[in-house]
């Protein structure tokens, strides 16, 4: 029996920040609400030892390393907090002391005057491998380059330790912002984070250095959250799934919508009969499939419950098109004369509509062309002129969702480094192509014009063919249901995920299949109903 949905992680918070968005918090916090910043630097370090002696109650010996900025203040009264339980602390400064008369001054004072031993200003490999926790205090959230000399050479040794690692705020060596490892970056165990969570931890090589994220507020005042921006919304399952409608009694399989998936060329049938099967098991009342003449066969004798029509000629498509009420195109379509045919065909639509894989490459060479023409330098790929037309109509719609990984959404902005910065990357998909954008990657992001959001569920399981096309059908099949192009992202892009979670718990994430996630989905679904 698959355990009960529930959060991935615990934010602590509705929230998601940059670096800038959290020294802003700590201002209001200090200037505006007469928090001392030494006040803050002791509750985040007591919340540090509370959830070390709570993971690693037994440890008897920690190794804090300590760089000279706040960061570095809280690791000095940790050390402090956990000489006063008894517990035999060794404290590794990089760099100078702190001055006197700072917060992370007055920390290294308290630090000097408990129990702790003298910090010293190189670590011992011998301290490390006695070490029952190593306490990461090194680097904090401002950090914006590659890290060098001292603070990268502790990095690799502490890593190189393989103990236990708690990190102060966020491992050093990401960044806080985007996500990347920034050189030598700390392999934590745990993440405490403070104030507010930052995007960092969650999106890009996050979820590989941050171990378990556990968060503190500080107990600061709700009010403080209301004068600062947030950045990134973080989705979560519960409040997802409870405005979703319950089915009439009465209802009909033409009242949960109808979908079309449109794709296949020959020897990529697969594709398509993955999105298919998933638009049925999400609640689709009929789902069609527009194909190669060549897969109708094998689609219908796997799964009888779909339509499957076969396209040689356009003029196929359109009673296919009229009969729906959304489309998924890309599954399979490669992008061939047959594929791109079909691609512009599908586009004149003004049904909802979603755009994945090599439907998201031919309308990069679209744009490409576009850009091309409009700068007059030749276009690597020219694209007949008329589907620029058809794009620039669609895009008019709006209702429409693309569904890129870093790969294609790179295609689709010019070789941009998606992963350098996947949130100004997602907005400028927006920006660019209007309608939905889902990036794909860990920590998917989601944006539209108003705003962007984070899914926060997943793990490397879901890395293995098929997964993109079931999550077009699910997308697409809450499209058709009649669900916004946002709502139908969102909604689709977690319960995807927390199946994929759920079966990782029940059976481990190696050779997790994409087709394995369409029955836990369903029950998903219908857990609102049954409160199971």
């Amino acid at each position: 029996m698959l355990s009960t949905p529930s959060k991935v992680i615990t934010l602590g918070a509705s929230r998601l920040y940059d670096s800038a968005g959290v020294r802003e918090l700590d201002r209001v916090a200090i200037e505006e609400y007469a928090i001392p910043g030494i006040t803050l630097m002791k509750r985040a370090a007591q919340s540090c030892v509370e959830h070390l002696l709570t993971r690693w109650h037994a440890a008897t010996r920690i190794v804090v390393v300590c760089g000279n900025g706040n960061n570095a203040g809280d690791g000095f009264i940790i050390a402090g907090l956990l000489a006063a339980k008894g517990l035999r602390v060794q404290v590794c400064l990089a760099g100078k002391p702190p001055r006197d008369g700072t917060d992370a001054g007055q920390a290294y004072r308290f630090c000097l005057d408990s129990d702790a031993e003298t910090p010293v200003p190189d670590i011992n490999s011998d301290w490390l491998e006695e070490a029952d926790v190593i306490v990461d205090a090194l680097l904090g959230t401002g950090l914006d380059r590659d890290v060098q000399d001292a603070f990268a050479r502790i990095i690799r040794l502490v890593n190189q330790s393989r103990r236990p690692v708690l990190a102060v705020d966020i491992p050093s060596g990401l960044c806080a912002d985007t996500g990347r490892r920034l050189g030598a970056c700390i392999k934590a165990s745990v993440t405490v984070t403070f104030v507010a969570p930052k995007l960092g931890l969650y999106t890009n090589d996050g979820p590989e250095y941050t171990g378990d994220i556990l968060f503190s507020g500080l107990d600061l005042p709700d009010a403080i959250y209301d004068q600062v921006e947030d950045w990134v919304k973080p989705l979560a399952w519960e409040d997802l799934l409870r405005p979703l409608p319950r089915r009439h009694k009465n209802a009909h399989k033409k009242c949960h919508g109808h979908l079309l998936v449109v794709g296949g060329d020959a020897c990529m049938g697969g594709a398509v009969v993955l999105a298919a099967e998933a638009a049925i098991y999400v609640g689709a009342g009929l789902v069609s499939v527009a194909t190669r003449p060549d897969n109708v066969a094998s689609i219908i004798a796997r799964r009888p419950e779909v339509m499957a029509s076969g396209v040689e000629k356009m003029k196929d498509l359109l009673p296919l098109m009229a009969r729906a009420s959304a489309i998924v195109l890309g599954p399979g379509l490669g992008q061939g004369a047959w594929g791109r045919a079909v691609f512009d065909a599908v586009i004149e639509t003004k049904l909802p509509l979603l755009l994945d894989a090599d439907a998201l490459n031919i309308l990069a060479t679209i744009e490409h062309t576009r850009n091309a023409l409009s700068t007059n330098k030749p276009a690597a790929e020219a694209h007949p002129p008329d589907n620029q037309h058809l794009w620039q109509a669609r895009l008019a719609c709006g209702n429409h969702v693309l569904t890129p990984h870093p790969g294609e959404a790179s295609r689709l902005l010019g070789g941009t480094d998606i992963q350098a910065d996947r949130k100004t990357a997602v907005k400028r998909l927006q920006a660019l192509y209007s309608g939905v954008i889902l990036l794909k990657g860990a920590g998917t992001l989601i944006a539209d014009d108003r705003s962007v959001c984070l899914n926060p569920y997943g793990n490397p399981g879901m890395a293995v063919a098929g997964m993109g096309d079931v999550l077009s059908g699910v997308i697409g099949s809450l499209l058709a249901q009649g669900h916004s192009p946002r709502e139908a992202a969102c909604l689709g892009a977690v319960l995807h995920s927390l199946a994929a979670d759920q079966l990782k718990a029940a059976q481990g994430e190696r050779g997790l299949l994409a087709s394995e996630l369409l029955p836990v989905m369903r029950r998903l679904l219908n857990s609102q109903l049954t409160g199971t």
